[in-house]
């Protein structure tokens, strides 16, 4: 700035002011992949989308027509910031229903998506330059988020070895100090999910080590044996992270929730309403009636099971002859270790060749990544179809 508080400009008009440094994250390369398949698809080609995780199916006709209802009486202004309580009563009265364990309502808060979840729960947990375990591979945003706010991921690399999940023994073995835990199961990418009895040496290592325990559970109620268990049936400690996009079918409507200690529940109030004010009202009143079409949503599950099944059977013959333990969410994450060592370059390849549009494993995995890539199978049974017979012909398959 000059001697009259004026910013020079260089010569093309600019400040020379640059982004923040928090600000200097990796891309969500899903995110990526779909805008590369979106401008496919406008240039007039057909695409079919087995890169992003968002079901197939529509949200639930209960939740639909609560939401119209609500339009033509309510003004849907802002909500509290911990969220309507009629839907954080039946939240907790789902982990009842759910997992026979009781959670009282005022532990619950309703978050605009499971993303904004994570940001509140990171900033209410951790400081700034907080030491975080997470899972190797894992859902980027944890890594992103962390590092955006001033912590550091440790990454605890997991494989076939470990059925793809971190271990108690690894947790109390790390080096240096740890504020927290987060695991996924169902996980995403891999889909694979951890036995009660392996979450609750999570939950009692976390303990051990005086650390925090995050359990992201926005894939229950998408299994296909054995059945999803809840942290909270271990340690009221933990903290439970769950949204509606998933099971729910509402990826696009951006409403989630957690269950929360009860000491953390006015921190984290504090933080939803100066960063959020509330989370969006015409989402909450839809997800409260999307507790009232669980037949439907067991019907979706199926359909998500079936075509499971049809490309558990029908990959391997394709090509993709490793594939990661797939017990539940939707998500294939397959070896191509034998096709390519840059799982980025095959994707974009993939998508250019076939118009199959999937995601390389290195948004997942910054290390071994290279040679996997995920596909999800939460779109329609015709589309799976379509896309086995796609790849099926596709030459850069045959090694």
């Amino acid at each position: 700035m000059d001697g009259l508080g004026k910013m020079s400009l260089d010569a093309r008009g600019h400040s020379g002011l640059a982004a923040s440094r928090r600000s200097d994250i990796a891309s969500f390369i899903v995110m990526d992949v779909m805008a590369a398949a979106a401008a496919r698809e406008a240039a007039g080609h057909r695409v079919i989308h087995m890169e992003v995780g968002q079901p197939g199916t529509r949200a639930p006709r209960a939740a639909r027509e609560a939401l119209i209802r609500a339009i033509e009486t309510e003004p849907l202004g802002y909500t509290l910031a911990l969220g309507l309580q009629p839907l954080r009563e039946r939240i907790a009265r789902h982990y009842l229903d759910a997992y026979g364990v009781p959670v009282p309502a005022e532990r619950v808060v309703v978050t605009s998506g499971s993303s904004a979840a994570f940001v509140l729960a990171f900033l209410a947990l951790f400081d700034v330059g907080a030491r975080v375990a997470l899972p190797s591979p894992g859902y980027p945003c944890y890594r992103h988020i962390l590092t955006a706010l001033g912590c550091s991921p440790l990454m605890l690399e997991t494989g076939p070895d470990t059925r793809w999940m971190p271990t108690a023994e690894g947790v109390l073995g790390a080096a240096g100090p740890l504020a927290g835990l987060l695991v996924a199961s169902p996980a995403n990418p891999t889909g694979t999910m951890i036995e009660p009895d392996r979450l609750r040496r999570l939950v009692d290592a976390c303990a051990a080590r005086k650390m925090w325990f995050v359990s992201d559970e926005i894939y229950h109620g998408l299994t296909y044996g054995l059945a999803a268990s809840t942290a909270l049936a271990w340690s009221d400690e933990a903290v439970v992270i769950n949204s509606f996009s998933k099971y729910y079918s509402m990826t696009g409507w951006r409403v989630g929730w957690m269950v929360v200690p009860e000491r953390l529940v006015r921190p984290i109030e504090r933080l939803a309403q100066n960063l959020y004010i509330s989370p969006p009202a015409a989402a909450q009143v839809a997800a409260l009636g999307a507790f009232e079409g669980l037949d439907e949503l067991e019907d979706n599950r199926r359909i998500y099971g079936n075509n499971r099944a049809l490309l558990l059977d029908a990959l391997p013959a394709v090509g993709f002859t490793k594939i990661a333990p797939a017990d539940g969410a939707f998500y294939f994450y397959c070896d191509i270790a034998h096709l390519t060592d840059d799982s980025l370059a095959f994707s974009r390849l993939m998508l250019d060749e076939t118009g199959v549009a999937a995601t390389p494993g290195v948004d997942f995995d910054g290390v071994n990544g290279k040679r996997f890539i995920r596909f999800s199978y939460a779109g329609t049974p015709a589309d799976m179809a379509e896309a086995l017979e796609r790849l099926s012909g596709w030459a850069r398959l045959k090694g």
